[in-house]
């Protein structure tokens, strides 16, 4: 049976010397455009699993399935990609608020968030320990802090080296975590927690030795091994940087002394 009007002729057979087509192939899906963000997330996944020293602009094209030369049509160098991702562990990160009573809360929170950047993907700290951050992206937060200390009524020489301070704290103090954090994942075979490496057992291994030491020659160490060595990473940063902000508490100017103060003190001298 078929649609075909009466009266219609049917279609010839195919004549021997035609062609057969093959079947029309299904259209690919369009590729996403490659992109400098595209770049730089692909970087940071091959950081976490390869770590810095094999961080390269190949293993990044091959990441994203393009040629190399491809990359450098949105990034001049892997110099300039690892400022890209520096800079983008700021996105969405708001600065200190300035409030000469909560300076030292301001800096407390800016300090631990800056720790839990670092630590949000491997080697981040050895990455900005070889960047400053005076770009145009971050220098409103390069102000924000040293807006912070100076309304707080640091001296302008304390000031300008406390945001140096911190940072280099932050970054030295994470380093060291990373490095701790590698060191257990070799010696377990797995990748330990970034934000708390798990080295208990090694700081329990440091606290029985230096409580074992000759109480003659090493005092000090014997009487301080139980809290010399920690394991919690948040309490040691904590610590450390309250020692920061109370050294730099210390250069506040004396507060003026208020006017009844003064009336009371005049009146009981005569």
């Amino acid at each position: 049976m078929t649609d075909a009007a009466p009266g219609t002729p049917a279609p010839p057979p195919p004549s021997p010397w035609e062609r057969e087509r093959p079947a029309r192939s299904r259209v690919a899906p369009a590729r996403t455009p490659l992109s400098r963000e595209r770049i730089v997330e692909a970087a940071f996944t091959v950081l976490d699993r390869q770590g810095l020293d094999r961080l390269s602009m190949r293993q990044v094209a091959a990441e994203l399935g393009v040629t190399v030369s491809a990359l450098y049509a949105h990034v001049s160098s892997k110099d300039d990609l690892l400022e890209l991702m520096y800079t983008r562990l700021f996105d969405g990160f708001e600065p200190p608020a300035v409030d000469p009573e909560r300076w030292q809360e301001e800096v407390r929170d800016y300090a631990r968030s800056g720790r839990r950047r670092l630590l949000s993907h491997r080697d981040m700290a050895r990455i900005s320990m070889a960047h400053v951050p005076f770009t145009a992206e971050l220098l409103p937060h390069v102000e924000a802090l040293l807006a912070v200390f100076r309304t707080a009524g640091l001296p302008d020489r304390i000031a300008a080296e406390a945001g140096d301070l911190i940072s280099t704290y932050i970054d030295g103090f994470t380093l060291e975590e990373g490095m701790w954090r590698d060191r257990a994942a070799q010696q377990s075979g797995a990748s330990s927690s970034p934000a708390r490496p798990d080295w208990r057992e090694m700081a329990g291994e440091m606290q029985d030795y230096f409580a074992s030491l000759p109480a003659a020659d090493f005092p000090h160490l014997r009487a301080l091994a139980g809290v010399m060595v920690t394991d919690s990473s948040d309490e040691r940063f904590d610590i450390g940087l309250e020692i920061i902000l109370r050294g730099l508490a210390s250069y506040l100017p004396d507060p003026a002394p208020r006017a009844g103060a003064d009336a009371s003190r005049t009146s009981d001298a005569g």
